[in-house]
């Protein structure tokens, strides 16, 4: 197999003398990318238009049209989009790797998030007094689950390039591929804090709405 490129699903079955079959696992594999760039799509476009919403980002996003399509929002994220998708043509893709590796990364950091903010909202509802029966839905193996959550995820985190720092020479640069997504997350959040005076709200400060 001298193209990487190509499905292995695809080779076997070219190998085997079935073309019809490898066009249809090649359709299939075309449907299934498009399906996931149209959820990231979506995705992308609701989230700048809560943020918007929110005022975590510029108003214009928020906009809606005459059929509830935040268009604006819409824009701006097929555009960018676009430019990361050309990115791949140019500079050998190093660019599209950096970018590639960045999402990847904000990804892991997320579900650091949500182990986090898991744990202490089942903390906090309880030290406040609140009954766990009250609650449409209660995670099992408390609090083992985000803890090992956490943990996992942080291996996994920390550990994507380990092999740099086992060569004779450390390789920097795919060091910073792998990593660049931690000291923008830092920057960012810690840029946000310092822009909106943020604090750490305490659990017996936490505010649970009623009824859930």
């Amino acid at each position: 197999m001298k193209d990487i490129s190509v499905s292995p699903f695809t080779l076997v079955f070219q190998h085997a003398g079935l073309l019809s079959a490898a066009a249809i696992m090649n359709a299939v594999i075309l449907t299934a990318v498009l399906s996931a760039g149209n959820s990231g799509m979506y995705a992308s476009t609701r989230m700048l238009y809560t943020l918007a919403c929110d005022g975590k980002a510029p108003r214009i996003f928020s906009k809606l049209s005459k059929g509830g399509v935040p268009r604006n929002a819409l824009y701006a994220t097929t555009v960018i989009a676009g430019l990361c998708f050309l990115s791949s043509m140019f500079g050998n893709q190093t660019v599209y790797l950096w970018l590639l590796n960045t999402s990847g990364m904000t990804g892991f950091i997320a579900w650091l998030g949500i182990a986090i903010s898991h744990y202490r909202f089942r903390r906090g509802y309880v030290l406040q007094g609140n009954d766990l029966n009250d609650l449409p839905y209660r995670s099992g193996f408390f609090p083992l689950g985000p803890i090992f959550a956490f943990v996992l995820c942080l291996i996994i985190t920390l550990g994507q390039n380990y092999e740099a720092f086992l060569k004779d020479t450390i390789d920097w640069g795919g060091v910073a591929a792998t990593y660049i997504g931690i000291p923008l997350f830092l920057v960012i959040w810690f840029g946000y804090k310092l822009a909106k005076g943020t604090r750490f709200v305490r659990y017996s400060e936490m505010k649970f709405p009623e009824p859930f």
